[in-house]
């Protein structure tokens, strides 16, 4: 085989795998995501600065996470159910909009200087129950868009340009806040929102498989966990994700750890904005070369072995006193998370039929953003009391000890094997 063919046939099984993209509903899809990346993540990172700014306490951010998490579970769960009832295209078209106005909110409030932590936490637990019913329909969408052979794929390039805008998100936030101020953030967001209802107004109609829309209620939420208490191996995936972002997810420990121990000053400053964007920056790189993610069967084992190494990456970080060595431990807890979430995506789309998706998207929805906010509060707290290094190491080590115990008691996701096409 001669050189260059050798290199161009390594390149295609590790580069990005693309094809999902000659879809044309999933490349509207896939470019709205795109485009509010980078919005999503300005205020992702304006809230909690605008807390402790407010408040000057790592607890008070902490408590966003207890704000943010009511809001998810209840409309995580019944958004998943409206999803499966009513045409999901409408569904975002909707979401968007109110999404949308709520970050204008913010923006005036923060514009006209309030000063109100409480309206603060209120339109966010506003945004946070806009946001639980979006993303399991979102989920739901991917999996009617693309065949399930090319899922990994699919989920390899949304997930990619989400942590794109996560990279770039904080590391720009971390310059316009100096320059053009907090509010600044919160308007960005606005325009993007605004430019992504385009994209969504083009998908297709897609409503539900198993009949004409109708009412979603309690009943349909009661049948999505009794189906999820039959699938072990999902059950264990949400379990894991639980364990590692409890224990492992150390974000409310950067607004602090970026003043006090990094040497930003008091306004904010680079080390906020490269502490935010590292965990990101290192998913980022595994979803450009991830590839060789479709070749691997044992998934089960794929997610508990990256959940370890997420683990044993933000012990190490809780412990590093350069901000650069922290950072490079939070790319590599970022690069196993990708992994574990590319993986355990494509196992929820594949072990779920389509009339029961919307509701396992919401229960997926209640975990991987339910399980942060939660972490918010813990690690919050814990840096109060022991310190933000005990607080993120420590969580770091219980996340390692804790995956390899459930394996024992849920051994079939260890044993699961993605099916072949």
């Amino acid at each position: 085989m001669p050189p260059r063919s050798g290199v161009r046939k390594l390149l295609g099984r590790i580069i990005v795998d693309t094809r999902p993209l000659k879809i044309p509903a999933f490349r509207r899809l896939w470019l709205s995501t795109v485009v509010t990346a980078v919005g999503t993540q300005l205020t992702a990172v304006a809230v909690p600065k605008q807390v402790f700014d407010l408040t000057g306490s790592s607890a008070y951010v902490g408590l966003t996470g207890l704000v943010a998490l009511v809001p998810l579970l209840v409309f995580g769960l019944w958004g998943g159910a409206v999803a499966d009832a009513v045409d999901r295209r409408k569904l975002l078209v909707v979401t968007n909009v109110l999404v949308a106005i709520t970050s204008a909110l913010l923006w005036l409030q923060a514009f006209l200087n309030f000063g109100s932590v409480w309206l603060v936490l209120g339109l966010l637990a506003v945004n946070q129950a806009l946001f639980a019913i979006n993303m399991p329909t979102r989920g739901a969408v991917v999996a009617r868009l693309v065949p399930g052979e090319l899922l990994p794929s699919a989920n390899a390039l949304s997930s990619t340009m989400s942590t794109f805008g996560a990279v770039f998100g904080p590391l720009l936030a971390g310059a316009l806040i100096p320059v053009l101020g907090l509010s600044t953030l919160y308007l960005i967001d606005v325009v993007a929102l605004t430019i992504t209802l385009l994209a969504v107004w083009r998908l297709p109609a897609l409503p539900p498989l198993n009949g004409p829309s109708r009412r979603a209620g309690v009943s349909d939420v009661v049948e999505g966990f009794r189906y999820l208490a039959t699938k072990k191996v999902l059950l264990a995936s949400f379990v894991a994700d639980i364990i590692a972002m409890v224990f492992g997810m150390p974000r409310a420990l950067v607004p602090e750890m970026a003043e006090r121990t990094f040497g930003d000053p008091p306004g904010g400053g680079p080390a906020l904005g490269w502490l935010y964007a590292a965990l990101p920056a290192g998913a980022m790189l595994i979803g450009l070369f991830s590839g060789w993610l479709t070749r691997i069967h044992r998934q089960g084992v794929a997610v508990v072995v990256s959940i370890c190494a997420w683990g044993a990456a933000v012990a190490a970080f809780g412990l590093a006193h350069s901000l650069w060595l922290a950072v490079l431990f939070m790319a590599a807890a970022g690069a196993a998370d990708m992994v574990s979430a590319v993986y355990r995506m494509a196992i929820l789309q594949v072990a779920t039929t389509d009339e029961m998706r919307g509701r396992l998207q919401g229960v997926f929805t209640v975990v991987v953003a339910g399980g942060p906010r939660i972490a918010d509060l813990v690690h919050g707290w814990g840096a109060a009391a022991f310190g933000t290094a005990v607080a993120a190491s420590v969580g770091g080590l219980l996340v390692i000890v804790s995956v390899c115990a459930s394996m024992f008691l849920l051994p079939a996701f260890w044993r699961y094997r993605a099916p072949t096409a």
